[in-house]
């Protein structure tokens, strides 16, 4: 009898891996599964991590972005894409979203059973960037539209719903633009080379063909005239005009011109020398003129980090966001997502107050002559009645020197279930280190607009300079600041709760916003706990810039708040590996399991024993 396997994901795991190698045709691919977003490569696919429930959206998911991958490694040829990607960020976007579209198209021609795959994953990722709730194009990004529109167009089927809103914005923008050239797209969709020709003509008829550089069959073209050319030139010519030539420049006279002339350079360059001696001594020291001192950097913790303006970022409090009446609603619509889970949240609680108060009182002083009558040291009166009385009295240690900043993410990813458990635990905490006497700050980050906002019709404005840097606009919430009572903002976290807050998140300027904020404190101790579900992630931005340009930021940040050790930093990762930033981290896969990580970190913060620290923060040495 076979032994049953020990994660039920595994066997569909496994069968996933296997189809997604026949289907790319290519039986030394590599298929991993992961909590890190997915991804691919010329020889490895890595696949959203399956867990043990096996649910009806992971499969799909799962599903989806392997038949993509395996679809665009088969159909895909990567020398054809990098002879004809465009030069300019924009360009290159829509290319390789039509570019996408098209294998996706191939492959359900020919494997209908991938389509609906396919459409899963996309309407799961429209959904999660918040597509179906735009109403205005400029919101909405054109490359992902111009996508869909192949997509649609080669296959003939329906989007989701999400993905069809992003399309509807953008359709009559792209159609009277295109003209009818989109007909022609069943006779090149087979073939990659055709088909880039025709994508780089719909770039340019959407207003980029400035960004597309020079057109590769063109260089072609002049490459084979200029060999041409090249040959006849070597050529000897009849007329012997190559005889000529040579007693030409055997001649005396132009041997003595030859003669002469190194000299005359000579008398220049030394003429020159004087010249530019002559026009440094005209000018004193005193006299010329200073350059301005330098800006100072946007980030402490990376000076290169490019920000193209801070004008419309903002930090607010949460209770300028909505109005009184709102909030409230918000807050009750809250309590009741916590009313299921009161019963678990609120032992929670109570063991983390047992726990602090067990260790603010964790030691005594002995022999004392007033406190508490030492009754283990009465045998010593026993046996000398004149011995005096013993007494006692415990040692406070108490936690009054202490803030702990929570900054959540408040990404459009979080959307749901993760936010109302945040905002659940971020309450839980705050109340019961308030009856400890920790003081308590909760701050959130997410941006003011999707895909840029005001800082991206700026750059729009000033011509799309190459290299922009951060092009969003940041908002930073303060929930609850560390002096505010927690009765006079109880009401703020309920707008987490509130309808197109969450957009996009840049973690590594809220990151430094909160380690500033924390610095300027009096507090002897500072601890500070992120709480993030992915890696920073704003499209505008990294449109135009280095794909790694936010991740990079963050990790130079983390580098800094570490090294720096004024401030203790902790990070719980929701359904995503954080430990990958943050030297001290857990990661979560569900986020039931918030409230308990978020305790036990806290706990083992406090806990007097570096051992049991390190035990509960994962780390493997003490130092």
């Amino acid at each position: 009898m076979s032994k049953p396997a020990d994660n039920p994901a595994d066997p569909f795991k496994k069968a996933l891996a296997e189809a997604t190698r026949t289907m790319a045709d290519d039986p030394d691919l590599g298929v991993s599964y992961s909590v890190d977003p997915p991804g691919a490569t010329a020889e490895q696919v890595r696949l959203p991590q399956v867990t043990r429930r096996l649910t009806r959206d992971e499969v799909l998911m799962a599903r989806g972005t392997a038949d993509a991958y395996a679809l665009r490694h088969r159909h895909h040829d990567a020398g054809v894409n990098a002879r004809y990607l465009p030069q300019g960020n924009m360009a290159r976007e829509l290319y390789n979203a039509m570019e996408t579209a098209r294998c996706e198209a191939v492959g359900a021609r020919r494997m209908p059973g991938t389509a609906g795959n396919i459409e899963a994953k996309i309407g799961s990722e429209a959904t999660r960037r918040g597509y179906g709730e735009l109403s205005d194009r400029a919101q909405a990004p054109l490359a992902v539209a111009a996508g869909y529109w192949i997509r649609q167009a080669a296959t003939g089927r329906p989007l989701p719903a999400a993905a069809q809103n992003v399309l509807d914005l953008w359709r009559p923008f792209i159609e009277e633009a295109t003209g009818d050239r989109i007909e022609s797209l069943d006779d090149v969709l087979a073939d990659q080379t055709a088909f880039a020709k025709l994508a780089r003509s719909l770039i340019e008829d959407l207003g980029y063909g400035d960004q597309l550089g020079d057109d590769p069959d063109t260089e072609d073209e002049d490459e084979d005239d200029g060999a041409s050319e090249d040959e006849e030139e070597q050529e000897p010519d009849s007329t012997g005009q190559d005889e000529e030539e040579d007693e030409a420049e055997a001649s005396p006279e132009n041997a003595q011109e030859q003669q002469q002339d190194p000299s005359q350079a000579q008398v220049s360059m030394e003429d020159a020398a004087e010249a530019d001696s002559d026009e440094e001594s005209e000018a004193p020291e005193a006299d010329q003129p200073m350059d301005p001192p330098p800006p100072p950097p946007i980030s402490e913790a990376d000076p290169n980090y490019v920000v193209f303006t801070e004008a419309h970022d903002e930090v607010v409090d949460a209770a300028d966001l909505a109005e009184p009446a709102e909030l409230e609603r918000l807050r009750a619509y809250l309590d009741q997502q916590l009313e299921p889970l009161k019963g678990a949240v609120s032992r929670l609680a109570n063991r983390l107050q047992r726990r602090l108060q067990a260790q603010q009182n964790r030691s005594w002083e002995f022999d004392l002559e007033e406190g508490i009558l030492d009754a283990g040291r009465l045998a010593r009166i026993v046996a000398s009645p004149t011995t005096p009385l013993s007494f006692k009295q415990e040692q406070d240690t108490e936690f009054r020197d202490t803030v702990v900043t929570l900054l959540l993410d408040n990404s459009g990813s979080m959307r749901g279930r993760p936010i109302s458990i945040a905002a659940i635990c971020a309450d839980v905490l705050a109340r019961t280190l308030e009856r400890c006497g920790v003081k308590v700050e909760i701050l959130g980050f997410t941006t003011r607009a999707w895909k840029g906002g005001q800082s991206r019709e700026d750059w729009l404005k000033a011509g799309r300079p190459s290299a922009p840097g951060r092009l969003n606009d940041l908002r930073h919430i303060v929930y609850k600041s560390a002096d505010a009572p927690w009765r006079r903002v109880r009401p703020n976290l309920g707008l987490m709760m509130k309808e197109g807050l969450l957009k996009e998140n840049i973690d590594g300027e809220a990151l430094e916003w909160a380690h500033r904020r924390m610095v300027g404190r009096a507090e002897a101790r500072k601890i500070l706990m992120v709480i993030s579900d992915g890696a920073p992630v704003d499209d505008s931005t990294l449109s135009v810039n280095p794909a790694n340009y936010l991740e990079k930021h963050l990790r130079d940040v983390i580098a800094m708040v570490e090294k720096r050790r004024a401030v203790e930093l902790l990070a719980i990762g929701i359904g995503h590996d954080v430990t990958r930033y943050y030297e001290r981290a857990v990661t979560i896969t569900d986020v039931e399991q918030l409230a308990g990580a978020m305790t036990e970190q806290l706990a083992a913060l406090f806990d007097s024993d570096p051992r049991k620290r390190a035990r509960v923060m994962g780390m493997k040495r003490v130092a």
